[in-house]
């Protein structure tokens, strides 16, 4: 499904020296695949490109607006050469592309206007979303009638007085209007904040207070929500409804018609806002594992940074059809739903189901709409391997990923082995893009979440700072100067003590726990926090999970230092059986054994709990810090007169 570079070439004009019909031979520069002749100046000069990008070095220019209007782009995307029977990756080197690649940022720069109305006017037929639903209703759209929607609910919200710096709240499900209403804002300079719809009216209050929040946009099934929580949200004015009337609301469906259809052309005012890359854009609420979720603020610059993830690890050309399984709360949704695939021109797929979900129900999804890359958390892999995967075609599925918690290596040789295809795992944040990945030019080494990815400096420090051998287990860190990596937030919003806490004499420590080995692949051990020190041991929760997950029985578990008043700590695992088991102390014994064959007996759970469900965050994270908190409420309890005696 991939095009070649004569194909691509030809829908932009011929190459000044290159024959329409001439096989182009390759020749490598770096991971990039050349014309033997490479492009001169001369080219440049004589040629015009209708095409969004040319081939230049291992560098990213962004397209700026002007440069489209002149029909000239200044942004390369390393197109390679895919001759006839051979499809390259992205990326065929890691070593040469991570020590070469860059990326150029503009002084101005907007996603709505260099990227999606750039695909709109270069193909004004180009799909960029197919969606679906769980009744079967299709929907199809272009790039252009993104664009001229979004243009359309700029002028609503220009009319409503929302501008350039105000803040917006998207509380919708996996509908199109998400992603208009977020062009829009982007467009006119607002701050988006993509919100879950499983939040709860005290959630909500808690982030439009916390966020001072202007607008917000959801749709009649959470209208409720705000009911009660709108009057003591004293910033809130503006509240869009898409998809219905209730008092107070301002009907989208009608603005756009009423009392004249809304002009797919902007106003000149909105128009003539300019937004600066360094310009705030974005503000996701981390997801709150260990904490109360904090603001994480992204600036215009962030969807840039996505070049990685969807050009490198996604591996995404024009030509793909890519499908990321996420809530769109959550920041793994514009990972895969938003920035990464259509920087690419990638077409997104989005399946919008409500209510009772069966993971099983995307096996059909993938075969009908010829799904050529997909993404899932291990949570949904995990239940898709349950399936009998051999009975459908995934002839056109290439390319297979994962990110979110580790991926035990168990369910990915089972998945290998009904689809033909390996699960790539990455490591990234709501703080960041792609940061370490298994990139398809690496070796998939199970359990590992790969190589740093290009444009970020990794390393491991210990609690000094220091960097850690290979197989030491250290804190992740990322370098934030020479250069800044390109996608990395710029605060958390509001809290500077919170922001100062993570940037270290010129780091980001992230919060998380890994070791590398010899080769360079890095090892996810779990959040810092979530490490069990038990009689005199470091362990890894990561570790003891992908050990039960396992065994036969074991359909979820999440593990977790439990208080003890002889070792202090020990290891305790909570797990929810797969259908037709049954919790007894014959099978605890049974899965203690196992987990001390499996890895080091050490590690085994001296307690394990059989639990119906576990508690997680909006988007499936296990919550461990509710478990820990659980266990020292009961160890309180049982030891009362002890920690009385304390107090006194």
């Amino acid at each position: 499904m991939r095009r070649s570079l004569e194909d691509h070439f030809s829908t932009a004009g011929s190459l000044q020296g290159i024959q329409k019909n001439e096989r182009i031979q390759s020749g490598k520069c770096g991971s990039i695949f050349f014309p033997v002749r490479p492009l001169t100046d001369a080219d440049h000069r004589n040629k015009t490109f209708t095409s969004s990008f040319i081939i230049r070095k291992s560098k990213y220019y962004p397209m700026t607006e002007t440069a489209h209007k002149a029909g000239r782009s200044t942004r390369s995307t390393e197109r390679e050469h895919r001759s006839e029977g051979f499809v390259p990756h992205n990326m065929m080197d890691y070593e040469e592309t991570y020590s070469t690649f860059s990326i150029a940022v503009p002084e101005y720069y907007n996603f709505g206007f260099d990227v999606v109305d750039a695909w709109a006017k270069k193909d004004r037929n180009k799909l960029a979303m197919i969606w679906t639903n769980q009744e079967g209703k299709e929907k199809y759209y272009t790039f252009r009638q993104m664009m001229n929607l979004s243009n359309q609910i700029a002028n609503m919200m220009f009319k409503q007085h929302i501008g350039k710096g105000d803040r917006v709240m998207i509380l919708l499900p996996r509908v199109p209007e998400w992603w208009t209403f977020a062009l829009a804002a982007i467009k006119i300079g607002a701050v988006i904040c993509p919100s879950p719809v499983i939040l709860t009216p005290h959630d909500l209050k808690y982030r439009i207070n916390q966020g001072k929040f202007k607008m917000i946009v959801t749709n009649t099934e959470n209208v409720w929500k705000l009911e009660d929580i709108a009057g003591e949200c004293p910033t809130l004015q503006v509240k869009f409804l898409t998809d219905g009337d209730a008092p107070g609301w301002i009907n989208y469906q009608k603005e756009l018609i009423h009392p004249a259809r809304a002009s797919t052309k902007l106003s000149s005012i909105v128009r003539s806002v300019r937004t600066k890359a360094t310009d705030p854009m974005l503000i996701f609420f981390s997801s709150g594992t260990t904490a109360d979720p904090k603001m994480v603020l992204h600036n215009h610059a962030y969807p840039l940074g996505h070049i990685v993830t969807g050009r490198f690890w996604y591996d995404l050309t024009d030509n793909d059809l890519h499908f990321t399984v996420a809530d769109m709360g959550w920041g793994k949704s514009s990972w895969g739903k938003f920035y990464g695939p259509w920087m690419e021109g990638a077409c997104v797929f989005v399946y919008d189901y409500r209510g009772k979900f069966n993971a099983t129900e995307l096996l059909p999804l993938i075969e009908k709409y010829e799904i050529t890359t997909f993404c899932a958390p291990p949570t949904i892999y995990r239940m898709l391997i349950l399936a009998d995967l051999e009975t459908f075609d995934f002839s056109e599925l290439r390319h297979c990923l994962s990110a979110g918690e580790t991926l035990n290596p168990e369910v990915n040789r089972v998945w290998e082995e009904g689809t033909g295809k390996k699960i790539y795992e990455a490591y990234g944040q709501t703080e960041t893009v792609t940061v370490i990945g298994t990139f398809p030019c690496m070796e998939v080494r199970p359990g590992s979440i790969g190589k740093p990815a290009p444009g970020w400096k990794i390393e491991l420090h210990d609690d000094m700072g220091n960097p850690v051998a290979p197989g030491v287990e250290g804190r992740i860190a990322i370098k934030t100067s020479d250069p800044s990596p390109v996608g990395l937030f710029t605060e958390y919003l509001d809290d500077p003590k919170a922001t100062a806490k993570v940037f270290i004499n010129g780091w980001y420590y992230t919060g998380d726990k890994a070791t590398v080995d010899e080769d360079g692949y890095f090892w996810f051990m779990g959040r810092d926090d979530d490490m069990i020190k038990s009689s005199g041991y470091r362990v890894s929760p990561a570790e003891v999970e992908s050990a039960l997950i396992e065994h036969p029985a074991v359909k979820e578990s999440a593990v977790v230092g439990s208080p003890d008043p002889i070792r202090g700590v020990i290891i305790k695992a909570f797990v929810v059986l797969k259908d037709g088991y049954t919790g007894s102390e014959a099978l605890i014994k049974e899965m203690q054994t196992h987990v001390k064959t499996t890895t080091a007996p050490y590690k085994y759970p001296r307690a394990i709990e059989f639990v119906e469900e576990l508690p997680k965050t909006i988007s499936g994270k296990v919550r461990r810090v509710e478990l820990r908190n659980l266990e020292m409420k009961r160890y309180q309890e049982a030891h009362h007169e002890e920690f009385s005696e304390k107090k006194n």
